[in-house]
């Protein structure tokens, strides 16, 4: 498959942080999204990032990127927040469009099942969204929130290298099982 993977956000964008400072949402989505890369190269597919380590790239440029490549599937990754200071939600949680692709629930729910089993945490379930990368997409395509960043527990762990991993090998896996969609 040709899987366009969308580390959300990017490293310049305001107010995409933990509140104390300690963690940019663009480096763990981009964490995560290097090693999703690494295994589902391994497992032969095409991945393409439509994000760049050092610049923002507008949601429309990431949408037409994945449009004019005709990709498989579209995979955007995050860290959530509920507000601009701690608080006590957690978990997580997967997006599809309003109105979404037929084959989209279906991945959300086979993410969204595996990234709780692998990382035990809260599942806040499937949810429907009108975000630019889910309703600009022609393809299947999810946005994953893999814990708060408002959470002080879910940010140590957003910043734990052995977390992301967990994190990326349950998506990779989940992308995996739904490969024939």
């Amino acid at each position: 498959m040709k899987i366009i993977i969308d580390a959300g956000h990017g490293p310049n964008t305001a107010g995409k942080r933990s509140p104390d400072g300690r963690l940019r949402e663009f480096h763990f989505n981009s964490a995560v999204a290097d090693e999703v890369k690494k295994r589902l190269l391994l497992d032969g597919h095409t991945v393409i990032f439509s994000h760049h380590p050092e610049a923002d790239v507008p949601l429309h440029e990431r949408t037409q990127l994945a449009n004019r490549l005709n990709a498989d599937l579209f995979i955007s990754i995050h860290a959530n927040a509920a507000g601009s200071g701690f608080t006590g939600a957690s978990g997580i949680e997967t997006f599809i469009y309003s109105r979404p692709h037929a084959d989209s629930k279906r991945l959300a729910e086979t993410v969204q099942l595996a990234l709780c089993l692998s990382v035990k945490r809260r599942d806040r379930g499937v949810k429907k969204a009108d975000f630019a990368v889910l309703r600009d997409t022609h393809m299947p395509a999810i946005l994953i929130e893999c814990g708060f960043m408002t959470n002080r527990e879910e940010l140590a762990l957003l910043q734990s290298a052995g977390y992301r991993r967990r994190c990326a090998a349950a998506i990779a896996f989940a992308i995996n099982c739904c490969e024939t969609l």
